[in-house]
């Protein structure tokens, strides 16, 4: 099993840095392809428990994964309200014209998968189009992934006192910390080595904050994957990569880590 996991995790890894060494466009696609799959998972989850979202609506939604990719830079707030605005009427409009189909929590549940997903997934590529975006980016899936591993690999060697069993019975103090230690200290030599090598000139004090901040939103996020998998029954989201589950499995972590790298960036670095 962890063969199989770590061989899958490898795989991974080498497409992500293929795409990512790719031109922007490339990435917006993988994304825009990943986002589809996941509100794939994530409704057919909701389903399980009689939720009915609204598909055809959420997979429309990627599109604005590959609008991100011109927008960094512009003002295109007023473009995000009339995005969230439309998706909002429309969802409305289906409450009125399909009526006794599609109820209150049926378009409560395909709005809040859209910004679970979509949304959250964009930041990716804002943060890709930054001034030095290309290694910035890194910072994301380093630190809901080191954070992963780390809590993994700590919880079951060390791992005594539970967490939150509630939600997640496996997941432990112990692992928990291991996994801010691991993530702050990688994320803060990737940042040394950006500063060095490609004169990012960032006080490191940021990259310690920062790995420090990302790993607890990670495991936040993963945390959030784990409660709605409980709540509808299932063990994983899928099983699109052996060892890992579905794309929300491998990419829950990653999901808030993403706007939280693209804030600190913009608004505190």
């Amino acid at each position: 099993m962890l063969a199989t996991r770590l061989l899958s995790a490898l795989l991974g890894i080498i497409l992500l840095i293929v795409v990512m060494m790719s031109p922007g466009i490339y990435l917006s696609i993988a994304l825009t392809i990943l986002a589809i799959f996941a509100l794939y998972e994530l409704f057919s989850a909701l389903e399980a428990i009689n939720i009915k979202p609204i598909r055809w609506i959420g997979y429309l939604s990627v599109i604005y994964i590959v609008l991100s990719n011109w927008l960094i830079g512009q003002d295109y707030s007023i473009l995000i309200y009339l995005i969230i605005f439309t998706i909002m009427l429309v969802l409305f409009f289906s409450i009125v014209f399909l009526n006794n189909k599609v109820t209150f929590i049926d378009i409560s549940a395909t709005f809040l998968a859209i910004f679970y997903i979509t949304f959250l997934l964009s930041f990716i590529i804002l943060t890709r189009n930054m001034d030095k975006g290309n290694f910035f980016v890194w910072l994301i899936f380093l630190g809901g992934w080191i954070t992963d591993s780390a809590a993994y690999f700590t919880g079951k060697r060390m791992g005594k006192t539970k967490l939150i069993p509630d939600i997640s019975p496996k997941k432990t103090v112990e692992g928990s910390i291991g996994g801010v230690i691991g993530c702050t200290a990688i994320v803060t030599i990737y940042g040394l080595f950006i500063n060095n090598y490609f004169s990012a000139n960032i006080w490191i004090g940021h990259y310690i904050l920062l790995g420090l901040i990302v790993s607890i939103v990670s495991q936040v996020g993963d945390l959030v994957a784990s409660s709605i998998k409980r709540l509808t029954g299932i063990k994983d989201f899928g099983n699109i990569m052996p060892g890992h589950g579905g794309v929300i499995d491998r990419f829950d972590s990653i999901l808030l880590a993403a706007p939280v790298v693209y804030l600190y960036l913009n608004f505190i670095m």
